[in-house]
């Protein structure tokens, strides 16, 4: 291929529908997890007792219309998804390396369906926490495995540009929910809103069972002749796989003839048994951030997770209508429907520029513009300006959307070898869960502490500054770099030597 090949073309020619379909499917458990981060965002008032519909409500049933808690009690039914979350992500690194990616896809869809109805069916303050924990273990552990499998299934040319699903998906989930939350938020009709990801749950768990496994997970721990033949369905018949066979670096020759027909007759979704010749080693978090060389790594995923949240996206997506009601009370949540089709739209256009130019520019840059918005949203809120807190909440959205959403998901998978990714994965998106935890939980009490008025916007621009500056020092850059050794260079080196 030409190295200027346009983009249209190069996508025509790699992506099947097969791999479309792999894609549309697995990218609904992030969608969940963008779902059910904001599914309170909307529907607060209604929920907690603070505003109650004088109209009947057309969902009848027994179930109370809303459930009565102050401000500390919703901060904890919102913060706590993000425990589930933790657990999720711990959890499903060494899971989808050991069981597989597909199996911890699966498990992560009955979560989602169990979740959502015990949120639905709530009645009280514990029951309603109880289900957004189980809703935050398959969300937690769906964003660590879907990257890793999108990574291990999309076309080498295009990995950049797929991983940004993730990211598109979550977005989504954001918009749908809050369009949900604009013509729901009434009487019990919110119910209906944490139902809806019970039922895309459901759907998910239906339609993978024709997702096959990662065919990189099977080279590794099954069979690599299974695993050619699943790359290649993926890819198209006419397609040539041998260059991304080569790269899993495993001798595909070993499997006997009658093995490999038994196994190409097999149905998509099934998981072939273990093979003992095949590899099977899988490092924990704690093996991987102990050795030398992975260490680097790690810290490098851990800044830059960690940072997606503490610069303060979510502040936006969990308590914006009531952060902003005050200052525009007839338009609040309008407006934030349109800042969440905005980030869907910007997410999506941005997504090549990681190939185009390095995945570390668009990280600084989004950074840049985070914590600038950050400081004139805050001087908007704190002298009324209107027209200025509406301009820097829609830039701080695209800002984020350009870089810091989306590249963060696919860094774990290009920083280390294919025996560490999930640590990797899970020790960084355990440091998202985390800080998602704190943000959600403290923020309204520390912008009530600091008097309200968007002040708490000064601390997400310092936040800003200092974890950027960090990441500009740290963070390789991965763009066209096929391994650890060219990614790391002497860095690696060094670490090997000491």
């Amino acid at each position: 291929m030409a190295h200027d090949e346009p983009l249209h073309k190069s996508l025509i020619r790699d992506t099947t529908a097969y791999f479309a379909y792999l894609l549309l499917v697995t990218t609904l458990g992030p969608f969940q997890f963008g779902f059910h981060l904001a599914e309170l965002n909307a529907p607060q008032d209604v929920i907690t007792c603070k505003k109650r519909s004088l109209q009947p409500s057309a969902l009848s049933t027994s179930l109370p219309h809303c459930i009565p808690m102050n401000i500390p009690q919703f901060s904890v039914v919102t913060s706590i998804f993000t425990l589930g979350g933790l657990i999720g992500a711990l959890t499903a690194g060494p899971s989808c390396n050991k069981y597989g990616r597909l199996l911890t896809m699966r498990a992560t869809t009955i979560s989602f369906i169990l979740g959502s109805a015990i949120e639905t069916f709530a009645i009280d303050i514990p029951m309603l926490c109880f289900g957004r924990i189980i809703s935050g273990l398959g969300c937690g552990a769906a964003i660590v495995v879907v990257p890793i499998y999108i990574a291990e299934t999309a076309p080498p040319k295009e990995k950049g540009l797929f991983g940004a699903f993730t990211q598109i998906s979550i977005c989504l989930g954001i918009l749908v929910t809050q369009l949900l939350g604009y013509f729901l938020s009434k009487g019990n009709l919110w119910r209906i809103i944490l139902g809806v990801a019970g039922v895309i749950g459901l759907l998910q768990l239906v339609g993978l069972t024709l997702v096959p496994e990662s065919p990189k997970w099977l080279a590794e721990h099954r069979s690599p002749q299974h695993a050619r033949h699943i790359l290649q369905k993926i890819r198209g018949h006419k397609a040539d796989v041998d260059a991304e066979v080569k790269a899993w670096n495993i001798d595909a020759t070993e499997d006997d003839i009658s093995e490999e027909e038994a196994l190409l007759s097999a149905p998509p979704g099934s998981h072939p048994a273990p093979n003992p010749k095949a590899a099977t080693q899988s490092m924990s978090i704690w093996d991987a951030f102990i050795h030398p060389e992975y260490r680097p790594a790690i810290i490098a995923v851990v800044a830059v997770m960690s940072t997606q949240q503490l610069t303060g996206i979510n502040s936006i997506v969990m308590y914006s209508v009531s952060l902003l009601t005050s200052l525009l009370p007839t338009t609040a949540s309008l407006l934030i429907v349109a800042v969440s089709a905005l980030n869907v739209v910007v997410t999506a256009v941005c997504a090549p520029l990681s190939d185009k130019i390095g995945r570390k520019p668009c990280i600084l840059l989004s950074i840049a513009g985070m914590g600038t918005c950050s400081v004139l949203l805050a001087l908007g809120l704190l002298y009324g300006i209107k027209i200025l807190a509406a301009v820097a909440t829609l830039v701080f959205v695209a800002s984020f959307a350009f870089g810091l959403g989306p590249v963060p998901f696919i860094l774990a998978n290009e920083l280390v070898g294919p025996e560490a990714v999930g640590a990797t994965q899970s020790a960084g998106l355990a440091a998202n869960w985390i800080a998602t935890l704190l943000v959600s939980q403290f923020f309204p009490i520390v912008d009530k502490a600091l008097g309200g008025q968007g002040k708490v916007y000064f601390i997400f621009a310092g936040f800003a500054a200092l974890l950027g500056s960090f990441i500009a020092y740290w963070v390789p850059e991965t763009k066209g770099k096929s391994g650890m050794e060219e990614v790391w260079g002497k860095r690696v080196a060094r670490e090997r030597i000491e």
